[in-house]
């Protein structure tokens, strides 16, 4: 009876770790000082979705806004004229299938795989230096949720984290 206890127990901790999954990367031009950038502009953010949660002019204007906090409260100064960074994004998101092993059969020893419909939403956020035109930084954060509409309220938070991983540390 314990076994059963603390292997049932076990899976709840595995499967909890899967549904929080969210991860946070970036990349960048090693030999650039990203010091002597100063002043930015978001430029054209596309939206690849299916959803109509997330492939909206509202949920754009959001991720937008949200970029324009956090990078000024990195200490940027969103420009008028010409910035030094441009910053483009992208919001994507697709169905996927994910399968779970479930424990099964007399006294849960047997597993049986189920199938289980998620959606994978994925915000790329990319820093052109307009001077070179390359591409100088770049964050991604995904996650895999249950419908568009938690993706959409995670937009801030991936925004956050995001932007938090600039500058890069070297």
């Amino acid at each position: 009876m314990a076994r059963r206890v603390l292997f049932a127990l076990g899976m709840c901790v595995a499967y909890s770790a899967v549904l929080f999954a969210q991860k946070v990367t970036s990349e960048f031009d090693d030999t650039l000082d990203f010091r002597k950038f100063k002043t930015f502009a978001v430029r054209d953010g596309q939206m690849n979705s299916p959803s109509p949660a997330l492939n909206n002019e509202l949920t754009k204007k959001r991720v937008q806004t949200a970029i324009e906090r956090a990078l000024t409260a990195k200490g940027l100064t969103k420009a008028d004229g010409a910035p030094d960074l441009n910053v483009f994004f992208t919001l994507a998101s697709r169905g996927v299938v994910e399968r779970e092993e479930v424990p099964a059969g007399p006294r849960g020893l047997r597993t049986r795989v189920e199938r289980v419909p998620a959606i994978e939403g994925s915000l790329v956020i990319g820093f052109r230096d307009p001077a070179t035109r390359s591409l100088v930084w770049r964050g991604i954060a995904s996650d895999d949720k249950a419908n568009p509409i938690d993706i959409s309220k995670k937009l801030d938070d991936w925004v956050k984290k995001i932007v938090d991983k600039y500058p890069p540390k070297k």
